[in-house]
């Protein structure tokens, strides 16, 4: 069997385990919200009695003719249908927001959260690869040991974390940044269009979780490459074309930059997978107009269609981006296609 009908055969046993993956992961999806204590419309009948006195009974008919939902409907069959409309592009319509289709949603949430994480995405692992060949480069000393330690620590703190103390000192204490007026994508009295207006804005918005993003990122990146670089540095074809006589910059550009790269492109494709879903308690912490923030409301709100829509799109991005990166490590390393690992 040839080179290529190996590699062809690789990608296809990793795309079928892909797609057997998301199927598991969509069914236990739904199986497991399901079992969240309380469903739409005894949290909608909650909210009614609690902001407008109705009774029990007054507020559970006002649901029961709102929500378009039947929960008495066994389980199986609603699983049933819930499979064949995926399987037609429908996920349906969102219980709370009644009427509004699930894709329309997330088509209006979706692309602020991929602006900023891959916004973020793109600076970490840039100034990473940039700061993590100096640490090699100069490793054993100062700018090494200091920028190894704090890497070290912004990569160890949660990054809801980092967001929170940005709010807690410079909104709160030293009163520097009214994080009260950057909620939301851009701001309310800002009509939207591609005007240097609307832009600023949106930067304006977006700058702090970009910011959270990339200072509890970049220093995985930094060592990774560091790692990377110190063992690029130590390979014979290096000391080849130091023996050659060639200049230190194209050594550094040519033979040590672009082969100690390779095995973070691998991390990179995992890393834009979890674009979709990394951005929950962010977009919480800033009440930044996301995919993240609109998946903790519908969980709030019990909104399982909602739920069920995100959580798709979520294990789809992971899944195929780990599927990627099965391919970029079985075409850089044939021995992991050949072995069939």
């Amino acid at each position: 069997m040839g080179v290529t009908s190996i590699l062809r055969s690789y990608i296809f046993l990793r795309g079928v385990r892909a797609i057997v993956t998301v199927f598991v992961a969509i069914t236990f999806t739904f199986f497991l919200i399901r079992l969240m204590p309380g469903n739409p419309i005894d949290v909608y009948i909650a909210t009614l009695m609690g902001a407008s006195g109705m009774s029990y009974q007054d507020a559970k008919n006002l649901a029961l003719a709102l929500f378009s939902i039947n929960l008495d409907e066994p389980l199986w069959l609603q699983y049933l249908k819930y499979i064949w409309n995926v399987l037609h592009g429908d996920l349906g319509k969102s219980i709370v927001s009644v009427g509004t289709p699930v894709i329309k949603i997330i088509a209006t949430f979706l692309p602020w959260t991929v602006f900023t994480v891959s916004t973020a995405l793109i600076i970490s692992f840039s100034l990473g690869i940039l700061i993590g060949m100096v640490m090699a480069y100069r490793r054993g000393g100062k700018l090494d040991t200091v920028l190894t330690l704090t890497f070290s620590i912004l990569s160890a703190i949660p990054n809801f974390i980092v967001g929170l103390l940005f709010i807690v000192f410079l909104g709160v204490q030293w009163k520097l940044v009214p994080f009260s007026m950057l909620r939301g994508a851009y701001s309310p009295y800002v009509e939207p269009g591609f005007t240097l207006e609307f832009i600023i804005d949106v930067l304006k918005h977006a700058f702090f979780p970009i910011l959270t993003y990339v200072l509890t990122t970049i220093g995985s990146w930094a060592l990774l490459m560091k790692s990377s670089t110190i063992a690029t540095l130590g390979e014979d074809f290096v000391l080849l074309a130091r023996a050659r006589g060639l200049p230190e910059r194209r050594i550094t550009i040519n033979y040590v930059g672009r082969n100690a790269i390779l095995p973070l492109f691998t991390n990179l494709a995992i890393s834009i997978g979890f674009i979709f879903g990394g951005s929950v308690l962010i977009e919480s912490v800033f009440v930044y107009r996301g995919i993240g923030l609109r998946l903790l409301q519908a969980i709030y709100q019990r909104d399982y269609t909602v739920m069920q829509g995100i959580f798709l799109i979520i294990t789809i991005a992971v899944i195929l981006a780990n599927y990627i990166a099965d391919i970029l490590y079985g075409v850089l390393d044939p021995r992991i296609r050949v072995g069939g690992r």
